[in-house]
């Protein structure tokens, strides 16, 4: 076996570990959250927030931004916590911000390092799907542009993918700014509307 296939092979297998581990973080602090009452009181939420101080939003956003650069949880997961801790306009903002700085980060480090890099951190079946895209320089702008927009898409992945068009960073800057909004919103209200149906069936 190729050291090459080695590495790749870790690669895999390290990327399932810290996902496991990331789940599994996520699980137990909803969990601790809902015992304690941090989702369904406000006072319980306030004082959560209080003893994380006024980094508490900063730290939120370092966070939004690093799991668009780390594509290891879907970035829904951050958007309803946003909501819950800071209320819909509030959090919305907070969201917007964190995953608008994460996914330019995204693209000027793919820009940096690669092709073969982006295809490392986003796999061979998801890039083997879009890359052929990448020939037609306006067919990849558009798909970009209409899959940011959509929710659901592999934004993170296609950020990646878009540091190594031929897509200037000022429009790509510019389609994130516009189209993030629509799916930050759907993410942050839906999933918050779940969730509280979930809590008030339990509580």
């Amino acid at each position: 076996m190729s050291k090459e296939l080695i590495l790749k092979g870790l690669n895999k297998y390290w990327k399932k570990i810290i996902f496991i581990i990331c789940t599994v973080a996520v699980v137990v602090f909803t969990v601790i959250g809902y015992r304690k009452g941090i989702f369904t009181d406000q006072i319980a939420m306030q004082n959560f927030l209080n003893k994380c101080g006024i980094f508490a939003p900063i730290f939120f956003v370092l966070l939004q931004a690093i799991q668009v650069v780390i594509p290891i949880l879907p970035g829904a997961v951050g958007c309803v916590y946003g909501v819950i801790f800071w209320g819909p306009l509030n959090g919305f903002i907070l969201n917007y911000v964190g995953i608008c700085i994460g996914s330019i980060m995204a693209f000027i480090i793919a820009r940096k390092y690669g092709r073969n890099f982006v295809e490392k951190m986003t796999g061979g079946k998801f890039y083997n799907k879009y890359s052929k895209y990448l020939l037609k320089e306006n067919q990849f702008e558009k798909l970009f542009a209409l899959l940011i927009f959509l929710p659901c898409a592999p934004d993170d992945f296609l950020c990646y993918l878009a540091g190594v068009s031929k897509m200037p960073i000022k429009r790509f800057t510019l389609i994130i700014l516009l189209g993030k909004p629509a799916a930050i919103f759907l993410y942050s209200m839906g999933l918050d509307k779940i969730m509280q149906v979930i809590f008030g069936a339990f509580a």
